[in-house]
C-alpha cells in the first residue's frame, strides 16, 4: 500500500499544498496525451476507500473508473490538460505531455506551492519548485491518484474515438501498437487522429 511519506517530507519543508501530476498516453500511435494533478493539503489523510490507489497500470478498468470518483470527492482539487495528436506531431511528445501539464495546472483554481510529478525530468519554464520521481506513479501515492485521473479520462476519449473510427478497435487497445492495432492500420492506413511524427504511423504512410 503507498503511503504519504514523499507528501509529508514536503510539508515538513513548508510547504502548504502539493500539486501531483502525471499524465497518460505517451506511448500510443494515436490519439492525444492527457495529463492530471491533484492538490494534497498537509491534513490529507487516506481514508479507507482511497487505500487501493496505485499506479493506473497496476489496476484494472473496473478499479480505476470506480477510483477515478473517488479521487474526484476526496482530493481538495482534480484538473486534466489534454494536448491532441495534432500538437504532439508539431513539439513532439515529450513537450506535448509538458504542456498538458501545465494545462492541467493553468485549470487549477487554487495554485500549489510545490510539485511532485512522474518521470525525471521537471516541468520547462516554470517558478514553482518541483521533484520528479522516477516510477512516481508506483511510489508516491498521489502522483498514482493523478495517474488514474490522467488513463481514465484518456480511455474514455478513444472510447469515444472508437465510435467515430471503429475500424481500429481503440475501445480495445486505446491506441497503443498491439498487434490487432498494427494489423488495421496495415489494412486501413492511419486515421485522422493517428499521430504522423510516430514510426510505424509514418512508414505506412511513406
Amino acid at each position: 500500500m503507498l503511503d504519504l511519506k514523499e507528501e509529508k517530507n514536503i510539508f515538513n519543508l513548508g510547504y502548504k499544498l502539493i500539486g501531483a501530476l502525471d499524465e497518460a498516453g505517451r506511448g500510443p500511435l494515436c490519439g492525444p496525451v492527457v495529463a492530471a494533478c491533484v492538490l494534497v493539503r498537509p491534513e490529507f489523510v487516506i481514508g479507507d476507500a482511497l487505500k487501493t490507489i496505485n499506479d493506473s497500470k497496476k489496476l484494472s478498468e473496473k478499479k480505476r473508473e470506480a477510483l477515478f470518483d473517488l479521487i474526484k470527492e476526496n482530493f481538495l482539487e482534480v484538473s486534466v490538460g489534454i494536448c491532441d495528436h495534432i500538437t504532439i506531431d508539431r513539439i513532439n511528445i515529450l513537450q506535448a505531455s509538458f504542456l498538458a501539464m501545465k494545462k492541467a495546472l493553468g485549470a487549477l483554481r487554487q495554485k500549489p506551492d510545490f510539485l511532485l510529478l512522474d518521470g525525471k525530468f521537471p516541468i520547462p519554464n516554470i517558478s514553482t519548485p518541483q521533484k520528479p520521481v522516477i516510477s512516481g506513479d508506483a511510489l508516491v501515492f498521489s502522483i498514482a491518484a493523478a495517474s488514474i485521473i490522467a488513463k481514465v479520462t484518456r480511455d474514455r476519449i478513444m472510447r469515444e474515438m472508437h465510435e467515430i473510427y471503429p475500424n481500429y478497435g481503440f475501445d480495445q487497445h486505446k491506441g497503443y501498437g498491439t498487434r490487432i492495432h498494427m494489423e488495421r492500420l496495415a489494412e486501413f492506413g492511419p486515421c485522422a487522429i493517428h499521430r504522423r511524427s510516430f514510426g510505424p504511423v509514418r512508414k505506412l504512410i511513406r
